[in-house]
């Protein structure tokens, strides 16, 4: 894929489905009793593989152009998958769905691709064998493939390393199946979509500062849900519309959850012009958000607000770049654990581009205000790595070649062509 330079960028979208809350609502979906409708569900790799995992185990999800329905059968109604179940590139899947399978009365192997199984499983799998699951890492690395033989847990209070909402709901929806009240605290707030959709289902969780606390056994019950739109998807085009000149879009119905919106407090830091239209605080909080051309400044970004902008920090990276100023990401050394070691590929790619970057061993310290240039991006088959330089193009001079860029797919397959709807020549 080759993106060119453009001199503006005007007009509206909506980005795809939230992917965090779209695989949660196939899950839930299918744990509950009765059907459950889902209305702007994310229809990338990751989701899709979701829906692939529990309709071996027994589910009918019926996919339709404008919803998803889940017939779902119960807290206790998945049935034994008689192969694999795949996880593709997801995570989200591998993670939460652990959480779920440890519970169960069956046996299951959980695999996904090459990224998948260099991922860590550790920090799941630890609390999970503190409830007397059954789960091994088949390969003894600590990675996928997993195995886990269902059995019955014991509630466990866990303290968890990491502010991770996927370690965070994989020990949640083990509590499902406990013998009692489960909880789980974190060193700071990671995004709590799971909090509040479960007890949408009918679950009874509590959240007391960065502690969530989940009763056993709840009687779930299927539910309506339209998913807002992924404000990691909407971090490109806010970038875009900050850095192209003379832009200004319209990203409709945007999740502005405030455990996941650290993209727009640090946009704000660095100078941007974003407005707020039409907020709504119904269940997960939206916003259209308006993005005009903005002079944007160093600014550091590091601590509590991390898990708040951990998928956005190579936008955030790349926005850096072309800003006045310093800017000084730390506290992130989570980005070496996700598809790709973010840290690595985003310094590699941008010194590619002519950027004065270098990488700490918690994130990255970038000199803005240097003239790039394009060049040839190895992706790392990383759709946030693409997408990100794919915004990068469109700014600097030259063309930007991105290597392996179809895996935008992941999360948002008409991404490229949505990026050149807004372009006015």
């Amino acid at each position: 894929m080759e993106i060119k330079k453009q001199t503006s960028l005007r007009g509206e979208i909506a980005v795809p489905g939230d992917k965090s809350i779209s695989h949660r609502a196939v899950m839930f979906g299918s744990l509950a009793e009765g059907t459950t409708k889902i209305t702007h569900f994310l229809n990338g790799a990751d989701c899709l593989s979701t829906i692939s995992c529990f309709r071996k185990m027994g589910i009918n999800i019926e996919q339709h152009a404008s919803e998803i329905l889940v017939h779902g059968k119960g807290l206790h109604g998945l049935c034994a998958p008689d192969s694999i179940l795949d996880v593709g590139n997801s995570g989200t899947t591998t993670r939460l769905i652990s959480g779920i399978l440890a519970g169960q009365d069956f046996v299951s192997e959980l695999n996904g691709d090459a990224s998948i199984q260099s991922r860590p499983m550790k920090r799941i799998m630890t609390p999970l064998l503190s409830m007397g699951a059954d789960i091994t890492s088949i390969r003894g690395n600590g990675c996928a493939p997993l195995r886990i033989s269902g059995r019955p847990l014991h509630a466990v209070h866990y303290n968890s390393p990491v502010a991770s909402a996927q370690v965070k709901s994989c020990v949640l929806l083990a509590g499902m199946y406990a013998d009692g009240i489960t909880s789980v605290t974190e060193p700071v707030l990671s995004r709590n979509h799971t909090e509040i959709m479960l007890n949408y289902f009918g679950a009874q969780v509590t959240s007391q500062g960065t502690t969530a606390s989940i009763h056993p056994d709840p009687a779930l019950e299927a539910r309506e849900i339209r998913v807002p739109g992924d404000i990691s998807s909407a971090a490109y085009f806010i970038a875009a519309g900050l850095l192209t000149p003379n832009s200004e879009i319209l990203i409709r119905n945007v999740g502005i959850n405030p455990t996941r919106d650290g993209i727009l407090r640090v946009c704000k830091e660095m100078g941007a012009d974003i407005t707020l239209l039409n907020v709504s605080q119904d269940g997960e909080p939206t916003a259209d958000l308006l993005v005009r051309t903005s002079s944007l400044h160093g600014t550091t970004v590091g601590g509590e607000i991390i898990p708040a902008l951990i998928d956005e920090i190579p936008m955030i990276a790349v926005m850096a770049a072309f800003a006045e100023g310093t800017t000084v990401i730390k506290d992130a050394q989570e980005l070496k654990v996700k598809e790709s070691n973010r840290i690595e590929v985003m310094v590699d790619n941008l010194k590619r581009m002519g950027a004065d970057i270098e990488a700490t061993d918690d994130g990255m310290i970038i000199r803005g205000g240097v003239p790039l240039h394009g060049a040839v991006i190895d992706s790392h088959l990383d759709h946030r790595i693409a997408m990100s330089f794919a915004v990068a193009g469109t700014i600097c001079d030259g063309p930007v070649e991105i290597e392996g860029a179809e895996c935008v797919n992941i999360s948002y397959p008409e991404f490229y062509q949505d990026l050149y709807g807004l372009a006015r020549v």
